[in-house]
């Protein structure tokens, strides 16, 4: 860990958590010595932390406490769900990054579109089934780059850090925020199509019937775990770039803040796998837009499901 005369350490031998194995102090040097690797992912974009607390529950943090220093760059922003605003900050440099070290954030989530800009990536998020094994997910992975192929769009790939993979593919500033999201359910649409006993695109989750679920939902004001952020899981898993071809023979635990480091040396290859900003195809969009979006959908269909269970004979 380097000295930083903006930011004062304290209680960096206490366990971050009862399960992880790891120290504070185990985070701050992860994070330190990835410092820049991780702010270009961060910069200029609202940043959600999550936080661990000693004998509580980890929590998503979004506005900056008040006690926060005066130097960390913040954007004002107002929330969707209530008539409040909210005050984010901006993880534009290494001493703020340490600074949320030290109140034991753990995990980096920031939106898709920077502060004053469109959304710069369309993403998947693939998740697979309970206990599935991470084999599926890299199934379903090969069959979104296909689709993505077939429209001329070059895309990247990394472990959330969780259980599942995140397909990234950098866009032109141009689109916007429906016309993304639209691709984006069209991607996911036709992977299910090339293997629907495999994949599947229902929100729902009783309905995924032990299928990768593509989780079409990560655009407009939607956040992604950053690349490179650990995760609240045993060991601290991060959110790892890979290449298409390690996908078949990794496993999300084999990342860790211990062990990614040695691995990655002086490399980036977030930065040096990421393809250049690339146009939508027009019939993604077109095709996306004919796609109910997942999440409300899914509201109806649950609304629907739960007058049908209280009203056991509904008229012919």
């Amino acid at each position: 860990m380097s000295d930083d005369e903006d930011v004062t350490f304290t209680h960096l031998d206490q366990p971050l958590t009862g399960e992880t194995g790891v120290t504070k102090r185990d985070l701050v040097d992860y994070l330190d010595a990835l410092a820049d690797r991780i702010v270009p992912v961060l910069a200029d974009r609202p940043l959600s932390v999550v936080r661990v607390r000693p004998g509580q529950e980890p929590f998503m943090q979004k506005n900056v406490p008040k006690h926060a220093p005066d130097w960390i760059r913040t954007v004002t922003i107002p929330a969707r769900s209530s008539q409040r605003e909210v005050r984010y900050a901006l993880g534009n440099d290494r001493r703020t990054l340490l600074w949320f070290a030290n109140q034991r954030a753990v995990e980096f989530h920031v939106p898709l579109s920077p502060v004053g800009s469109g959304q710069s990536h369309l993403v998947l998020d693939l998740d697979p089934p309970p206990e599935g094994p991470f084999a599926v997910v890299a199934a379903a992975a090969h069959l979104v780059r296909r689709v993505l192929d077939e429209v001329g769009l070059d895309s990247v790939v990394k472990t959330s850090g969780a259980k599942g993979l995140h397909v990234f593919v950098p866009l032109e500033p141009t689109f916007s925020i429906e016309d993304v999201a639209a691709a984006t359910r069209a991607v996911a649409a036709r992977a299910e199509r090339l293997d629907p006993a495999l994949t599947t695109t229902a929100f729902i989750r009783d309905d995924r019937g032990g299928r990768v679920f593509l989780d079409s939902t990560r655009a407009g004001s939607a956040t992604v775990v950053a690349a490179y952020s650990p995760r609240i899981r045993p060991g601290l898993p991060v959110s790892f770039p890979l290449r298409w071809d390690e996908i078949d023979a990794v496993t999300p635990g084999d990342f860790t803040i211990r062990t990614a480091p040695e691995r990655l040396g002086d490399a980036d290859p977030w930065r040096e796998l990421m393809p250049a900003p690339q146009a939508l195809d027009a019939d993604l969009v077109a095709e996306g837009h004919t796609i109910p979006v997942a999440r409300v959908q899914a509201m109806h269909e649950g609304k629907r499901r739960k007058r049908a269970a209280a009203d056991p004979n509904p008229p012919a």
